[in-house]
């Protein structure tokens, strides 16, 4: 699934003006030299949209893991239970490259960003020019600072091949200890499930997916959970990881109680990788500043996806968001930027969570709400919850309901207000709030 992160963004586009008129000319250029770093989602969503412009200067995509670009999100979900093969994860296939005259340079890291001399120095001493650099670095899973954490048994799930380790680990593993009740956690919580293992979910927090969905959104998934088997227990926090001989044997709570394990896998969240971004003294605060052209303070750099941290106009604060179609449209956008075209990207963020059975999918960001309205039973297992500010829908929660879904999209994005004693009836249709 995916997630959000909001702030203060002190930084401005005004504050780029000079120097952006100073690069216009060479931002023009059809034939100027791109390196991206970092090869998901969002770098190859730049790199293949400035070949779909007609961008005809070099084009490196540079990755640090050893797979071509990848979709990330079946990782947790279809291909842990083991219902997607690999071949269907690949974003673009092989001969895609060489036919889009893009350079893909897998199992590459990039060591800095020279932003002076205009170069991408690798780890090796390599140096790659650039007239735009674009920062599409991401993050990685992060490890708690949990006593035990880097024992053997002890997993995580970001890459691809950490979804190959803890697949193969799960083939000898009968109960599984989970830390964490966020998206990723609880989608290997039923990704597993399906595959037969007996599963302990543990949360600090008071209810699961805390930070990124409402109260009844976490509570109702809570519930679903512990229906299919999962012992799913809140504000639980864990104090450390037992070894014996040498690995992971479980774990030990804040209480003294101890919960016996044969794999656990960390589910806290992403840590963000920044550091060629602070390094080169680009303005960072949780996440790479950005412009809504997504040039960092330095124009001739720009950064997409999770690492970018942008103002939201919709919402009127800075804004970070970690979802596929912010990498996609985001990684478009810088690719707009670079050919001279003029950019405000400002979208509608919206993610989603497949668990067992069930369709999460949420438009819009929760936080500020004054009113909050449902639409369906929880009962039935197919309902929607709004929230609305001073009349408008700012957010809308979906569980199987993508027409509810969908129209509060757009809804969201015409700022249009609606009638809540409407919403909240099944016989009204959701198309008539858009007419």
């Amino acid at each position: 699934m995916d997630r959000t992160r909001q702030g203060v963004n002190t930084f401005h586009p005004a504050t780029l003006s000079a120097r952006a008129k100073a690069t216009r000319k060479a931002d023009m250029k059809a034939n100027s030299r791109t390196v991206i770093i970092g090869a998901g989602q969002a770098g190859l969503a730049c790199a293949a949209e400035l070949r779909r412009r007609k961008h005809e200067g070099p084009v490196t995509l540079v990755g640090a893991e050893t797979a071509l670009p990848y979709q990330r999100p079946p990782l947790s979900k279809a291909y842990l239970s083991g219902e997607m093969p690999a071949d269907r994860l690949w974003l673009k296939p092989e001969a895609f490259y060489e036919a889009a005259d893009i350079t893909c340079r897998t199992n590459t890291r990039a060591a800095a960003i020279d932003r002076d001399a205009r170069q991408v120095l690798l780890e090796g001493g390599e140096r790659l020019d650039f007239d735009h650099c674009v920062i599409a670095t991401g993050g990685e899973a992060r490890r708690p600072p949990i006593p035990g954490a880097d024992l053997p048994g002890v997993h995580v799930l970001r890459t691809l091949s950490e979804a190959d380790g803890l697949s193969t680990a799960l083939k000898t593993a009968g109960r599984i200890v989970i830390i964490g009740a966020g998206y990723i956690g609880l989608e290997v919580a039923a990704s597993v499930r399906k595959r037969g293992h007996d599963v302990v979910v543990l949360e600090a927090a008071e209810r699961p997916m805390q930070r990124t969905a409402s109260p009844l959104i976490g509570g109702w998934f809570g519930a679903l959970h512990r229906g299919y088997g999962v012992d799913l227990r809140v504000s639980e926090p864990v104090a450390s990881i037992i070894e014996r001989e040498g690995k992971a044997a479980g774990v030990k709570l804040a209480d003294g109680e101890e919960v016996e394990a044969d794999l656990v896998l960390l589910a806290a969240g992403l840590a963000l990788n920044t550091r060629l971004a602070e390094d080169a003294g680009l303005t960072c605060k949780d996440g790479i500043l950005t412009d809504n052209a997504t040039r960092t303070s330095d124009p001739s750099v720009l950064a997409a996806g999770d690492v970018a941290r942008f103002h939201s106009g919709l919402y009127g604060r800075s804004i970070r968001l970690e979802s596929v179609q912010n990498a996609i449209e985001q990684g478009k956008a810088a690719a707009a930027t670079i050919c001279g075209d003029t950019v405000h990207y400002d979208p509608v963020p919206w993610f989603w969570s497949d668990q067992y059975e069930i369709k999460l999918q949420i438009a819009g960001l929760i936080e500020g709400a004054d009113d909050i309205v449902r639409r369906g039973d929880p009962e039935l297992g197919k309902f929607a919850v709004f929230h609305l500010k001073e009349g408008r829908i700012i957010a809308c929660e979906a569980v199987n309901a993508a027409p509810e879904y969908m129209a509060a999209q757009k809804l969201i994005a015409a700022r249009r207000e609606v009638d809540p004693q409407a919403l909240r009836n099944l016989d009204v249709a959701m198309r008539e709030f858009l007419a």
